[in-house]
């Protein structure tokens, strides 16, 4: 990490895997996460994703205002696991898969998984590998500008295992979505999980078998 404390106050360029790519000024780092200021909010960026990071050749320290006081409460010194603990009940934009950020509330952080409530998604279960960033909002920022006594936090309320494979076999015989439903194959009826082996059959009748460290995050209509 002497290279990412050497930059400390610098402007760079954080590529993720996928083709993301984030620029702002470097305000914090340590071994599993950077914090990047942008110019309007700090994005958290687990290094798991980070593909490059480089000086910014675009942009320099001119092109951004003074960062704000952080949303998040830090300790001395930072990680990956503190900052979801400490960003829960904060309303945030998160990503995880695809082109969709999700927007909500961390409500519980697990050994390798935390539950997100989402007001569109309501009750999620993302692994903690799989999150590319968090972006908390300010305290005074309600989603989609509801009057805080319109939006009740109601996560499920089926009891949390330690692990996300636990978890998700509870939801063995429902109807659950994986990965935001990017295609048919990722919602369907959730049979059996076996050896880390997701049995899965879709609307249609067809039959999947999925490897469990490739599911990005899981929502269920029944929860």
């Amino acid at each position: 990490m002497d290279f990412f404390q050497k930059q400390l106050g610098a402007v760079i360029d954080v590529e993720l895997i996928g083709d993301k790519l984030h620029t702002g000024v470097l305000v914090d780092a340590e071994h599993d996460i950077l914090v990047v200021y942008n110019g309007e909010r700090y994005i958290y960026i687990p290094t798991y994703h980070v593909l490059n990071v480089s000086v910014s050749s675009q942009k320099s320290l001119a092109d951004f205002s003074a960062p704000p006081e952080k949303p998040i409460n830090n300790d001395k010194q930072i990680s990956y696991r503190k900052i979801l603990l400490n960003s829960k009940g904060i309303f945030s934009e998160i990503f995880v898969s695809g082109n969709q950020p999700i927007h909500g509330y961390i409500t519980h952080v697990m050994t390798n998984y935390f539950e997100f409530y989402s007001p569109v998604f309501r009750t999620m279960f993302i692994p903690l590998v799989h999150l590319k960033w968090l972006i908390p909002y300010n305290n005074y920022h309600t989603p989609y500008l509801l009057d805080k006594k319109f939006f009740p936090v109601n996560p499920s309320d089926l009891p949390l295992s330690r692990t996300f494979e636990e978890q998700i076999k509870k939801l063995e015989g429902n109807i659950v979505v994986f990965d935001l439903g990017r295609s048919s194959s990722r919602i369907g009826l959730l049979k059996a999980i076996d050896n880390n082996i997701v049995h899965m059959i879709t609307a249609e009748g067809k039959t999947y078998y999925t490897n469990i460290q490739h599911i990005k995050s899981v929502h269920s209509p029944s929860l």
